[in-house]
């Protein structure tokens, strides 16, 4: 009778990621009144990407992978990880055909669905930054965050991580990166905008009692100085003499998914052609 009654691991999943759905969902047809509600944070570190300058070379997602030890996949493999991506999609007929290139890091919302859902706090939003994070040590691998994220920015290990061919836990011992933590299988992982570099830079100019400029931000984010035309830029949003301050408030920005209420913090700059 006790056998009857057990639920394997694999119908609780799917039951979680229906339940996660719903949840997201409902989050997610709020009134927009009801959703854009003021963020009181220290600092509202946002990232501007102008595709009239993207060229698709994808250097960013490289080294984005080499930066956090992410494993190198090939875009077929059904379950990749990708902490940043770009997309491309061809647009017209032969012969007036043009790729049309969407770069996708994680849009760190302001009112990310993906932390009302996770049921043990493992996303979470960083109060003092509106950061979305992960804690790796928590996850329980129900992907309710993914479900319920709709830009596809969350990925799961659906094995054991490899790099440079070896086991990711092995081969990282000791850790190229010690403040990178690692990652194991059944659990989400995704974008966190650097924030280990970040949370060094912020101590660096602390002790030195000034605000942290535009330059030093820029090199900050991986996938931001290594893009070669500079179509990535990461600020402050709070700062209003910042380059994504004013690129925000350009006539050219706008927003993946804006009707969803998400208030996405990667802000994009519409082809100007």
């Amino acid at each position: 009778m006790e056998e009857k009654n057990k639920v394997s691991r694999k119908d609780f999943l799917k039951l979680g990621a229906a339940a996660g759905a719903a949840l997201a969902v409902s989050d997610l047809i709020k009134p927009k009144s009801a959703q854009a509600k003021e963020t009181k944070v220290k600092h509202r570190y946002a990232m501007v990407i102008d595709l009239a300058r993207c060229i698709g070379c994808e250097a960013c997602t490289v080294a984005c992978k080499v930066e956090h030890n992410v494993p190198a996949s090939p875009k077929n493999l059904k379950h990749r990880i990708e902490w940043t991506e770009v997309y491309f999609k061809e647009e017209g007929k032969y012969p007036y055909v043009r790729t049309k290139i969407n770069p996708r890091p994680c849009q760190q919302c302001e009112n990310p669905p993906c932390v009302g859902v996770c049921p043990v706090g493992a996303t979470y939003q960083d109060k003092e930054r509106g950061l979305v994070l992960q804690r790796y040590e928590r996850c329980i691998g129900c992907r309710y965050c993914a479900t319920a994220c709709p830009y596809g920015a969350r990925y799961f290990n659906w094995s054991k991580p490899k790099w440079r061919g070896k086991e990711r836990q092995e081969a990282l011992n000791p850790d190229p990166h010690p403040q990178i933590k690692k990652r194991i299988t059944g659990i989400v992982e995704k974008c966190t905008f650097c924030v280990e570099r970040l949370d060094r830079l912020e101590a660096k100019a602390e002790k030195e009692g000034r605000k942290i400029n535009d330059e030093e931000l820029h090199l900050l984010c991986t996938c931001v100085n290594t893009c070669m035309t500079r179509a990535r830029h990461l600020g402050d949003l709070n700062d209003p003499d910042s380059t994504v301050s004013k690129l925000a408030r350009s006539g050219r920005a706008m927003y993946s998914l804006e009707e969803l209420g998400t208030h996405p913090k990667v802000i994009y700059l519409k082809e100007s052609f």
